[in-house]
């Protein structure tokens, strides 16, 4: 699909917007607790991709009591808002991502997450080990305050909550794919959207942005090796899928370290699953790779998904062996327009200060916000999540993974603030 370019031409009425916020800090600081106690819920009852039922009410039943045009079951479980402002105008989208993943919480808190499921056969706790409970819990706030501003939106507000972000489950279709292929863009188009992403190695009160290419795009690959299956005893009488599965990974790794030019855009391939034997002492038949290619820049993907082919399938004739790859596309590349991000600068400067706004290098982590970016223009941006001062915070999709939760306010300001401004 012809992607959409965005032309933002700064008008006079740009230069005279106001330094002040359009609402008053106090209006603010009275809603802060109640978006930190939705937070609490969805931490304390987190819910897998495609299963996030009982957070779709929730959020349905907070926007009906707003007065909004409110559809459920879109892309399986997820929630859209419609908030028509008391002036014509443009159609802004606001996205949230709702899921949380198969982690088992390690942090002692009181509201942390007990839940058990299962997940690919397997079970698993299940904890929201990303973040996603606090985009939903500040998107719910700003649908709030925006509700009671209609006077002072020029157009429309879309919010947009999204399921599936961290991918449904094998076999299933979900997530931002499947809500823009069920027309969430559409009736009425939106024009351009907007979405943000806590990040707990960011002090709070920061913003980190980056116009263009921000996050990478996503690939999961599965590779099955077959050998001959024989006694561990006898290893010269069969085909070892182990050991040449530990020729592949180490072979994949050169892709990245010898044939990817690191000095234009980053590149990763990571294996994050292996399956095979049932016993110590047998060589086993067959071995499944599962893992995650991340990459930023198109050309790159190509080469290093022909390379991945090549190898695997060299390697594993070389000992005797078999090798069947498939590599399915997760995410695009998030790709920020450059005009929209421009525009919108001012605002998040003026609600977190100029100098706690922070233009940083693209990541190889993935988001499939960048399937709504394929369609219109969007503006995708980090938040802190980091307790100021901190000697140190856990990774994202880790059982300890952590968010100071006094940096909520200020994402339920951007989000409300750069929709009264966009609309303005």
């Amino acid at each position: 699909m012809k992607k959409i370019i965005f032309c933002f031409a700064l008008m006079s009425s740009w230069l005279g917007w106001s330094q002040s916020n359009h609402l008053p800090d106090q209006t603010y600081l009275s809603i802060e607790k109640k978006v930190i106690d939705w937070r609490r819920h969805f931490h304390q009852n987190p819910e897998l991709s495609n299963r996030e039922f009982k957070t779709a009410e929730v959020i349905a039943a907070h926007l009906k009591s707003l007065g909004l045009e409110v559809q459920t079951g879109v892309a399986h479980t997820g929630v859209v808002g419609i908030l028509k402002g008391k002036h014509p105008g443009k159609v802004l989208a606001l996205r949230a991502d709702i899921d949380a993943l198969p982690v088992e919480e390690r942090n002692d808190l009181p509201f942390k997450s007990t839940v058990k499921s299962t997940f690919m056969d397997t079970p698993v706790g299940v904890m929201h080990a990303c973040g996603h409970d606090t985009h939903t819990a500040i998107l719910m706030g700003a649908a709030e305050l925006l509700s009671q501003h209609k006077d002072q939106i020029h157009g429309t507000i879309k919010f947009v909550f999204q399921p599936a972000e961290e991918g449904p489950p094998p076999g299933e279709v979900g997530g931002a794919s499947l809500m823009v292929k069920e027309g969430v863009l559409k009736n009425p188009d939106v024009d351009v959207i907007v979405g943000l992403h806590i990040n707990s190695q960011t002090p709070v009160g920061m913003i980190r942005y980056k116009p263009g290419g921000t996050m990478a795009a996503a690939q999961r690959f599965v590779l099955k090796i077959n050998g001959k299956q024989t006694h561990g005893s006898q290893p010269w009488a069969g085909v070892d899928p182990i050991l040449i599965a530990s020729k592949v990974i180490d072979a994949y790794q050169t892709i990245i370290s010898r044939e990817s030019d690191l000095t234009n855009e980053a590149a990763v391939i990571s294996v994050g699953k292996i399956t095979s034997g049932v016993r110590f002492n047998i060589i086993p038949e067959s071995l499944e790779m599962i893992g995650t290619v991340r990459t930023l820049d198109f050309e790159m993907q190509r080469h290093i998904n022909q390379r991945m082919h090549e190898l695997a399938k060299g390697i594993a004739e070389a000992y005797g062996g078999t090798a069947d790859l498939e590599i399915q596309d997760f995410t695009s590349i998030t790709n920020n327009d450059p005009g929209l991000v421009n525009a919108l600068l001012p605002t998040l400067e003026r609600v977190a200060g100029k100098d706690q706004v922070v233009l940083s290098k693209a990541t190889t982590g993935a988001e499939d916000f960048s399937y709504f970016q394929e369609e219109v223009p969007g503006f995708y941006f980090f938040l802190g999540g980091m307790t100021p001062g901190s000697t140190g915070s856990f990774p994202h999709h880790t059982p300890d993974f952590k968010i100071d939760e006094s940096g909520l306010l200020l994402g339920v300001k951007a989000m409300t603030e750069i929709s009264l401004d966009y609309l303005k």
